[in-house]
């Protein structure tokens, strides 16, 4: 089981905080901790306001977010580092190749799907990224001793 999960993306703003509003809801009462951060961060910003909007049409609380650049200390913090790309594990991977037993892609339960970016795209792309994280969420669940599975949209 792990306990602390950091989740990285680009600029830490849309498909991160959203993973992590997911995994947050489902994991607290399980003590399992989890943050997140970016390779290119949009540092200090919010959550993308369609990011946040998609969640709460789904019913899954969202929370104070503010983007922060992915570090080492991050890095080695975390049991798990969850990422959305290829090119997201070889850069952190570059950063801080000691950590190479803990990075994973979020979609490796799902041959290593890589989860799109919906920045700057029409909501219906936050929406088909929701729908991607949660299958991954759903599939990261069991490992982090968690509760239930998060709600999604029938594709």
């Amino acid at each position: 089981m792990f306990s602390r999960v950091l989740i990285v993306c680009v600029g830490n703003i849309c498909r991160s905080p959203m993973a992590v509003a997911m995994l947050r809801e489902r994991c607290t009462a399980q003590g399992v901790q989890i943050d997140s951060s970016g390779l290119q961060a949009c540092a200090g910003f919010d959550m993308e306001p369609t990011a946040k909007e998609v969640l709460d049409d789904f019913n899954v609380a969202s929370y104070e977010h503010r983007a922060s650049q992915v570090t080492l200390q991050q890095l080695h913090w975390a049991d798990l580092v969850l990422v959305m790309e290829h090119n997201h594990l070889r850069s952190v991977l570059k950063l801080a190749p000691e950590v190479r037993g803990k990075v994973c892609l979020i979609g490796r339960f799902r041959d290593d799907m890589e989860v799109a970016d919906p920045f700057r795209r029409p909501k219906g792309a936050f929406v088909d990224t929701y729908n991607s994280l949660t299958r991954c969420v759903d599939d990261w669940l069991p490992h982090l001793g968690a509760r239930g599975a998060v709600r999604r949209v029938q594709a």
